[in-house]
């Protein structure tokens, strides 16, 4: 458990790193606030998921490569990486302390988007229960019986984990000031969809009993849309 709250708050020291670089400036509350909840939010997460699935946990907090992801998704994986948790967050304090592109979101929008970005988290968190495959490579996991699983929010829509991204990066955006930043979300959620339809592709191919799931579950991020 250890070494995931130390990967939980080296992730967190990355954003503020990158927030107040790109903010020229410590003396930024919101920025604090943020890398407290994102801090509480994802210890808690957690330690909810390492009751039920610690070896997901420990892998999640030890690779980003594998020697048996298909290379595609490493490039499409760390692209996403670097444009959500860090191309982003520089855009939205750029833009909130210095370029003021479009106009600040009021008080309210920015509590909305503090709640968005909690409960992205949160639904990232209960994939991550529900699912003891949900590793952060695309790989078929043998040494682990790799099977599908469609129980709790996999009955609503195949990717649930991903369908947090979007609330996060956009709640962040917003919590920060910036709907500019908001805009650029459509760059690493783009990234995102191609993931999806990778990995999908791979699964298919590679995981039995993948096709007929998507055929009970139509929808992969958005029920009734997409």
């Amino acid at each position: 458990m250890l070494a995931i709250q130390l990967r939980v708050l080296a992730d967190a020291i990355v954003v503020g790193i990158v927030l107040f670089t790109a903010a020229g400036t410590v003396s930024w509350p919101r920025a604090w606030v943020l890398l407290a909840v994102l801090l509480v939010v994802r210890i808690l997460s957690a330690i909810a998921v390492f009751r039920v699935n610690p070896t997901l946990l420990r892998e999640r907090a030890s690779v980003l490569i594998h020697r048996d992801q298909p290379w595609a998704d490493r490039v499409v994986l760390l692209a996403f990486m670097a444009t959500a948790f860090i191309g982003v967050p520089a855009i939205a304090a750029l833009d909130a302390t210095r370029w003021h592109v479009l106009s600040s979101p009021p008080s309210w929008v920015a509590a909305l988007g503090l709640m968005l970005f909690i409960l992205g988290w949160s639904i990232i968190a209960l994939a991550l229960r529900e699912n003891a495959f949900a590793v952060t490579v695309v790989r078929l996991q043998e040494e682990r019986d790799h099977a599908v699983v469609d129980r709790g929010l996999y009955k609503v829509v195949r990717h649930p984990m991903y369908a947090g991204n979007p609330l996060v990066l956009t709640g962040l955006c917003l919590w920060m000031g910036s709907y500019a930043a908001a805009l650029c979300v459509s760059v690493p959620l783009g990234l995102l969809m191609v993931r999806v339809a990778l990995e999908e592709r791979f699964l298919r191919r590679e995981l039995p009993g993948y096709s007929a799931y998507m055929a009970r579950v139509p929808h992969r991020l958005i029920p009734g849309i997409w």
